[in-house]
C-alpha cells in the first residue's frame, strides 16, 4: 500500500509540476509573446484540432448508420485517420483520454489497494477494429463500443482549449516523433489492419501542419526548410513501404534521429527555456542513449538532498556487495545479482526462492518492481530483500544499526546524507541500481552511427522484433521492457502463459494476482527488459527455458494459448507468428547484440 501511495504521490508532483507550467501560459500577457502573436499560432492549432475532433466523431457515428460490414470498415478507417491526425496533440494536452480511446482490447486494472481496485471493459478504436475484423461480427457490440468511443470523444471536443506556449509545442513535437518510432510502426495500435505505416505518414501531416504554423518563430530560413524536408521525406518513407518488409532500423538510425536532432536545433533557434524535464531530457537527439533519459523521473526522490552522485553510487555499490547486511552475514545483493551475469545468477530460481532472479541494468527504466510488479521504487523493492526470511532475513532496523557500527559507513553517510537512516542506506543501494545499463550495446553503437558493424542478420532481427513478430508491442524500445513510451509513467504486466518447469501445461505461479487476489490479474507478470538477454538465461519468471530458441519459439506458436493451455486473459495473441528459420535465427542475433559492454 506504501509502494501504491508512493506512486500516486509522485504522478501527483509530477502533474502539479506541469499544469503549472501550463497555467503560467494562461497569465502570460500579450507583451511577452514573440514575433507573431503566440495566441494567433495556438488559435489556428486549436481549430484544426477541433475540426478533425468532430471530423472524427461524425465518422464514427456514420459506422453504427450504414448496414454492410465493408461499409463499416470504410467509416471506421476515415474516423481512425483523423483520430491521427489529432493524435499528436490530443496524447500531449489529454494523456489519459488518449490511452483510453488507444487502448489495447484487454480488462484494464486499477489497483491502488485492496479496497479500491477497478476493473474496466475496453473501448476505444483497437476494440472497434477487432470486432469489425471477427469472423462473426456482432453489430450490436460494435454499436455499443462506438457510443461510449463517440461519448469520450464529445466530452473532450466539449472541452478541448488548448494553452500551448512555444515549450509546450516542441514537447509535443517530440513525444510525437519518438511516438511514431517506438510504439506507432510496431503496430501495437492496429493489430488486425497493421496500417501503421500509413497511420504514422498521418501523423505527420499534423507535425508539417504545426511546423508550417510556426514558420513565422524560426530565425533560420534553412532550418525550418530542413525541418519540413525532413518530415516529408520520412512520409514518402512510410507511404512506399509496406508492414513486414519496412526498414525499421534505418527510418530511426536515419530520420527519427534527425528529426530530434532538428528539434533540439530549434529549441535553440526559438530561444526555448524549458521549465522543467519529464521522462526525456529536453533537446534529446537519440532515442537509444544514456543522455535520453532524466533519471530522477523515474525515481520517487526528486529532493536535492536525495539527488544522485558518483559519490552516493560508490557507496551504493560497496552495501550492494556487503554480506554483513544479511542475518548472520551469509549473502549480499551481489549474491544473486552476478555482475558477469547482467546481474542474475544463472539458475532457473535461486534456492528457496520462488521466482528467477531478474536482471538489474536499466532496472531505473521502469514504474514497478519484482516480477509481479507489487514494489513501486527501487528502495521499496530493497524492503522486500531485507524482510524475506529467505534472503537477508532481517529488518530495517536492524540494518540500519549494522550500518552505524562501521565507521567508515558512518562517515559516508555523514558526508551524503547527513546521517544513516534506513531510507538513506536503501536510497544509495538503489542509486548504485540506477547507475547500471548505460546503453553500450553493439545495437546502440551503430543506431547512433558510433561505428557499423551491424551485420544484415542483426539488422534484420531488429526489423523482425518491431514488425512481424511483434515483439516490440510489448518490449517497447529503446529499454525493450513494458513501460510504455513515450511518456513512461506506466509498467505494463501481461499474461503469455508461461509453461511449468515439465512444459506439460501452465505454471501454478499466480504472479500478479497474489497481491490483491483480483481473479482477473491471474498469471500476469511483468515485461521484462531484453537488454543483456545473452547473458541473462535461463528465461521466463521460472526459468523454464534455458535458450533464446525455446523462447522464440515460445511466442512463434502463440504463448500458452497456442500451446493448448487454458489461460485466462491470456494478453498475447493466441495466433502463430510463422517465423521461419532464418527469421528466428535473425531474431536472436539481434537481441545478443543488445549485450552491453
Amino acid at each position: 500500500m506504501t509502494n501504491n501511495f508512493q506512486k500516486i504521490q509522485k504522478a501527483h508532483v509530477i502533474m502539479c509540476l506541469f499544469l503549472v507550467s501550463i497555467i503560467g501560459c494562461k497569465q502570460e500577457n500579450a507583451t511577452s509573446y514573440s514575433k507573431l502573436d503566440n495566441r494567433a499560432l495556438v488559435a489556428k492549432v486549436q481549430e484544426y484540432y477541433s475540426k478533425r475532433l468532430d471530423n472524427c466523431i461524425s465518422s464514427l457515428e456514420e459506422i453504427n448508420v450504414v448496414d454492410e460490414i465493408s461499409e463499416k470498415l470504410n467509416k471506421y478507417k476515415l474516423a481512425r485517420r483523423e483520430f491521427k491526425l489529432i493524435e499528436p496533440i490530443l496524447a500531449f494536452a489529454d494523456k489519459e483520454n488518449y490511452k483510453s480511446l488507444n487502448a489495447s482490447n484487454i480488462l484494464k486494472i486499477e489497483e491502488e489497494d485492496a479496497t479500491d481496485i477497478k476493473i474496466r471493459a475496453p473501448f476505444g478504436f483497437q476494440v472497434i477494429e477487432e470486432l469489425l475484423n471477427e469472423d462473426e461480427v456482432d453489430v450490436a457490440e460494435v454499436g455499443s463500443i462506438i457510443k461510449k468511443t463517440v461519448s469520450r470523444l464529445k466530452l473532450i471536443a466539449a472541452n478541448n482549449t488548448l494553452y500551448l506556449k512555444k515549450h509546450h509545442i516542441l514537447w509535443l513535437l517530440r513525444d510525437q516523433i519518438a511516438r511514431i518510432a517506438l510504439v506507432g510502426i510496431t503496430g501495437f495500435d492496429s493489430p488486425v489492419l497493421e496500417q501503421s505505416l500509413l497511420e504514422a505518414k498521418t501523423n505527420y501531416e499534423t507535425l508539417l501542419f504545426i511546423i508550417n504554423t510556426y514558420k513565422s518563430e524560426f530565425s533560420k530560413d534553412k532550418l525550418y526548410t530542413d525541418f519540413v524536408n525532413e518530415l516529408q521525406t520520412a512520409q514518402k518513407m512510410l507511404q512506399e513501404s509496406d508492414f513486414e518488409s519496412f526498414n525499421r532500423y534505418d527510418f530511426i538510425k536515419n530520420h527519427t534521429h534527425k528529426q530530434l536532432e532538428l528539434l533540439a536545433n530549434t529549441a535553440e533557434d526559438w530561444k526555448v527555456e524549458f521549465p522543467l524535464t519529464m521522462a526525456f531530457n529536453n533537446n534529446i537527439t537519440s532515442l537509444f542513449s544514456k543522455e535520453t533519459f532524466n533519471i530522477d523521473f523515474f525515481n520517487d526522490y526528486h529532493q536535492l538532498e536525495k539527488a544522485m552522485s558518483n559519490e552516493k553510487i560508490a557507496l551504493g555499490r560497496k552495501l550492494f556487495n556487503d554480506k554483513n547486511l544479511s542475518k548472520g552475514g551469509v549473502m549480499s545483493c551481489a549474491t544473486c545479482h552476478i555482475k558477469d551475469k547482467a546481474f542474475t545468477d544463472g539458475l532457473a530460481t535461486f534456492p528457496k526462492q520462488k521466482r528467477n532472479t531478474p536482471t538489474l541494468p536499466y532496472a531505473a527504466y521502469q514504474q514497478t518492481f519484482f516480477h509481479d510488479g507489487r514494489a513501486g521504487s527501487l528502495e521499496g523493492q530493497i524492503v522486500g530483500v531485507v524482510e524475506n526470511k529467505n534472503e537477508f532475513h532481517t529488518n530495517l532496523e536492524n540494518l540500519t544499526e549494522t550500518v552505524k557500527n562501521d565507521s567508515a559507513y558512518t562517515k559516508s553517510f555523514a558526508n551524503l546524507y547527513g546521517k544513516v537512516t534506513d531510507f538513506n542506506i536503501r536510497n544509495a543501494i538503489a542509486n548504485y541500481i540506477r547507475s547500471l545499463g548505460d546503453f553500450s550495446s553493439k545495437f546502440d553503437k551503430n543506431i547512433n552511427n558510433k561505428e557499423n558493424t551491424l551485420t544484415t542478420s542483426e539488422i534484420n532481427g531488429f526489423n523482425l522484433f518491431m514488425g512481424k513478430a511483434k515483439c516490440a508491442t510489448c518490449h517497447f524500445p529503446p529499454v525493450f521492457n513494458g513501460t510504455v513510451p513515450p511518456n513512461f509513467t506506466e509498467t505494463e504486466v501481461e499474461s503469455i502463459g508461461v509453461p511449468n518447469m515439465k512444459e506439460t501445461g501452465l505454471d501454478g505461479d499466480l504472479g500478479a494476482y497474489d497481491i490483491f487476489k483480483t481473479e482477473e490479474r491471474k498469471y500476469f507478470f511483468k515485461t521484462s527488459t531484453v537488454r543483456n538477454i545473452s547473458k541473462t538465461a535461463p528465461y521466463m519468471h521460472n526459468g523454464v527455458y534455458e535458450t533464446l530458441e525455446q523462447v522464440v519459439d515460445f511466442y512463434n506458436k502463440g504463448g500458452g494459448q497456442g500451446l493448448g493451455y487454458k489461460v485466462p486473459n491470456q494478453t498475447l495473441p493466441s495466433d502463430k507468428l510463422n517465423l521461419s528459420e532464418k527469421e528466428i535465427k535473425d531474431l536472436i542475433a539481434f537481441m545478443e547484440a543488445l549485450t552491453d559492454e
